[in-house]
């Protein structure tokens, strides 16, 4: 099967990779040329237009976004239509709003175009080698794409969640609790390192991952944050940026009026680390550093 992958970037690259490992024919296609040819030096197919891309894949074609929420979506699937037909598959794997995922969804159903919505969590260790993935869509083309997802993904990594825009809403939830999980642990090292005891966080984060009940991939990352930031993370600057659906899952959680104290607390503290460098601030963007290769600020 081939499959069409748009967007190269930190993401996309590694499941093309994660593809091809798994046996299918990746046609990777990017803005920026340079990057079709470092993947082609890896033995996926590359193509230089969309028009390109689409000529190289099968009568029922299936094209994987890997692109940046908003505009690069939409204009995206401008440019793609001339190349579709019907009943083929637009898969977007970014981290899109639900409400415009429906929004693509109900204008694509009129070209008979299917759209389904991936959300890829793992970071991109999981992009290359295994993620988890929370799928929406028609229950036919996402039962076309099935085993493509069960492939690509850790064992029991994969899920048909619900219509269309389920999978984009279900992985805003998710970062929100990120968001809520990674500031916990901030304040707690940030607590730590203004205490009396002089603490090997290095240690402390290696001995939580042992049976603890805060044990977990999140602990592993911290670990490794203060093996490669020695110094107490002196040469972090302490700005954590928030993507988008920190700020979603709490404007969704308004709209339902349920109470999010501990994910809305998370969100504005990522606003605040804008203005003020703190200890908790550092560790949290050598986090996002460490599992989803973020811009992380170094002095």
């Amino acid at each position: 099967m081939k499959i069409g992958i748009i967007g190269l970037g930190k993401m996309g690259y590694p499941i093309a990779l994660n593809l091809k490992d798994k046996g299918y024919e990746p046609v990777a296609f990017n803005r920026s040329p340079e990057k079709i040819d470092k993947i082609r030096n890896e033995g996926v197919e590359g193509a230089y237009t969309l028009e390109d891309l689409a000529s190289k894949l099968d009568d029922r074609k299936i094209i994987f976004m890997m692109l940046p929420a908003g505009d690069p979506i939409d204009d995206t699937i401008e440019s793609l239509l001339p190349y579709l037909s019907n009943n083929d598959i637009l898969i977007d794997g970014g981290n899109s709003h639900y409400k415009d995922t429906k929004r693509r969804y109900e204008i694509l159903k009129i070209k008979n175009i299917n759209y389904v919505d991936v959300g890829t969590s793992g970071g991109v260790d999981g992009a290359r080698n295994g993620a988890c993935m929370m799928v929406g869509g028609d229950e036919e083309a996402v039962g076309y794409l099935e085993q493509v997802f069960i492939d690509i993904c850790v064992p029991d990594g994969y899920a048909h969640v619900g219509p269309s825009g389920s999978g984009h809403y279900v992985k805003m939830i998710h970062n929100g609790i990120e968001y809520g999980m990674m500031q916990a642990i901030g304040e707690g090292f940030e607590v730590m390192s203004e205490s009396e005891y002089d603490i090997d966080y290095m240690q402390v984060a290696r001995l939580w991952q042992q049976g603890s009940v805060i044990r977990g991939w999140l602990m592993e990352l911290t670990e490794k944050v203060f093996i490669e930031h020695e110094d107490n993370l002196e040469d972090i600057i302490g700005v954590v940026n928030a993507s988008g659906e920190g700020r979603w899952t709490v404007e969704e959680a308004l709209e339902l009026n349920v109470p999010v104290p501990v994910i809305a607390s998370s969100l504005f503290t990522r606003y605040r680390s804008q203005q003020s460098d703190t200890f908790s601030g550092k560790l949290l963007a050598g986090l996002r550093f460490q599992f989803g290769g973020h811009k992380m600020e170094r002095k």
